[in-house]
């Protein structure tokens, strides 16, 4: 090849690699979807449901689905480590708390819950639930808020109801199903 052609060819590519960091430039690809999910297991170590969260706006989106667990209402809650050890659940640590607020949503010392207090689980006489909502000011990504922080979180869900009032744990009774949040 002539020392003409290799430069026609050398220009040639030089163009095309700085369209292509152009285009780069100013069409960013797409951001990784934040996403996580729990396997729930009950005190035997029997999977009963899962979870799964994604980013959104103002927190993440948690959506929740369990059977096998006894009808009515049950506390559940983001713990603030990453280990579900059967049968007590007790490994998951206490209510993930990054900004030290109070437990409940209707608690008056102070109306704004901490990250970790979640609305309760409704179980139909089938055993069976499902709950989605969203987890305000939690975060998936990097972050004082982040569930993937040092150590982890696990989502438990309890024995009875969270009064939403009863600081620190809403007296929603023991642990009967835990699942560590993983990406």
């Amino acid at each position: 090849m002539s020392s003409v052609n290799r430069r026609s060819v050398l220009v040639q590519m030089s163009v095309l690699a700085g369209a292509a960091l152009l285009a780069l430039a100013t069409h960013p690809a797409p951001a990784a979807a934040q996403a996580a999910h729990a396997d729930l297991v009950n005190a035997q170590g029997a999977t009963i449901g899962h979870a799964k969260f994604s980013t959104v706006s103002n927190g993440v989106k948690v959506s929740v689905t369990v059977s096998q667990l006894s009808p009515g209402e049950h506390g559940i809650h983001i713990h603030n480590i990453g280990k579900c050890e059967v049968p007590a659940f007790t490994t998951a640590g206490g209510h993930f708390n990054p900004t030290g607020a109070h437990h409940g949503m209707h608690n008056a010392m102070d109306p704004h819950p901490h990250l970790g207090d979640l609305p309760n689980l409704v179980v139909s006489e089938k055993g069976t639930g499902k709950l989605t909502f969203t987890a305000i000011g939690v975060t998936i990504s990097e972050g004082p808020n982040s569930l993937f922080h040092e150590g982890g979180t696990a989502l438990v869900i309890h024995a009875k109801p969270d009064d939403l009032t009863n600081d620190p744990s809403g007296n929603s009774g023991d642990r009967i199903a835990c699942g560590v949040i993983v990406q």
